[in-house]
């Protein structure tokens, strides 16, 4: 008998999982929330068009026509529940929703390996990055990066001949910076693209720290060669560490200021990388992904107080700082299930702003 593969969602249901992406005030925290809570996405906008102030909804019309301008591009719609949606970066706390392709999409298949660094990287730090990304790839990784220039550009280019994984901050068919166009077409055949954002999209400043979690939660582990103290990098580093990656870095000199991120991380507990040896060694043990969290129905508000008292202890915490939902539970002392009910509530009355590592701000 042939063991019957992964059950692909129904069309309908996918088509809500768009439509709720692409609504006004919703991310992707609020989306999974929406799914515990009401089982389904199509339950969920059927609960949202009762609400006493819904959000507007994407029409099924507006998802369709998206899926035709990917079809134009070469690409297509990969949407989180789909039976070749990576199950390391399902696990994530705030996964895409929809993520748009243009290339292999097997390579999603395949255990990963970031590589990230500086943009204004020095000659030997390209060198030392593309000789890693070619070396991962050949021992069996799929390497992934942000289409950066500097050392992204490079470990992408290293990788291009074994396959390689490039996440965008940009639409699927916006090249950025402009000097990575070649680099940008040669991924999208070769490799595969990835982006979170619709087509069309320019470089905004909000969309790169969230192309930087969707690089940490596919890798198994992230290599970080050249990063500036409070880098883009490191906090690709950060979000990695707390999504249970392995953190890797590479040591330069204590004159060059575009080592003090990396040695810092070595200082902090990083491994110490000097070739591709010493991450296939680390990682080898681990190259099945974790599988992604089933759905657990989010428990009611406990306690006899008000739903708005709830609410008003949560909003006085919170401010233009983003602060960590962990610690909005330990300071309200509620549960994660009460706070997660009430957060899903203000950001649908758009009260609140999601980011990732699990963290909301005042919008």
């Amino acid at each position: 008998m042939v063991a019957a593969g992964p059950i692909p969602l129904p069309e309908r249901e996918r088509t809500a999982r768009w439509r709720l992406i692409r609504s006004e005030r919703i991310g992707p925290t609020t989306v999974l929330e929406l799914l515990r809570r009401h089982g389904s996405a199509e339950a969920a906008l059927s609960a949202l068009a009762g609400h006493p102030r819904p959000p507007e909804i994407a029409p099924a019309a507006a998802v369709a026509e998206e899926a035709r301008r990917l079809a134009s591009l070469g690409a297509a719609a990969l949407v989180w529940g789909d039976p070749d949606y990576p199950a390391a970066l399902a696990a994530i706390a705030d996964p895409p929703i929809v993520l748009a392709t243009r290339g292999r999409r097997e390579l999603l298949a395949r255990p990963a390996v970031a590589v990230v660094g500086a943009r204004n990287a020095s000659g030997a730090g390209r060198r030392f990055a593309e000789t890693l990304a070619r070396e991962l790839g050949e021992a069996g990784f799929c390497v992934v990066s942000g289409m950066a220039r500097g050392i992204d550009a490079a470990a992408q280019q290293g990788a291009l001949a074994a396959g390689t994984i490039g996440v965008v901050a940009t639409g699927i068919d916006r090249a950025y910076p402009d000097e990575n166009r070649a680099l940008h077409e040669a991924v999208g055949g070769d490799g595969l693209l990835l982006a979170e954002a619709e087509p069309g999209t320019g470089p905004l400043a909000r969309n790169f720290p969230r192309r930087n979690r969707i690089v940490a939660g596919l890798a198994l582990g992230i290599v970080v060669v050249e990063a500036a103290e409070r880098s883009g990098s490191l906090i690709t580093a950060r979000l990695a560490a707390e999504y249970g990656r392995e953190v890797f870095a590479v040591p330069g000199s204590p004159l060059d200021p575009r080592c003090k991120g990396t040695n810092g991380l070595i200082r902090s507990g990083a491994t110490l990388v000097e070739s591709a040896a010493d991450v296939v060694e680390a990682l080898r043990p681990q190259t099945a992904p974790p599988a992604p969290r089933p759905f657990v129905p989010s428990a009611q508000p406990e306690g006899d107080e008000e739903p708005g008292g709830r609410a008003d202890r949560i909003l006085e915490r919170l401010g233009p700082t983003p602060l960590p939902v962990d610690e909005l539970v330990r300071q309200c002392q509620l549960s994660q299930a009460a706070v997660a009910a009430i957060l899903l509530e203000l950001e649908l009355q758009g009260r609140i702003e999601r980011h990732p590592g699990q963290k909301v701000s005042l919008r």
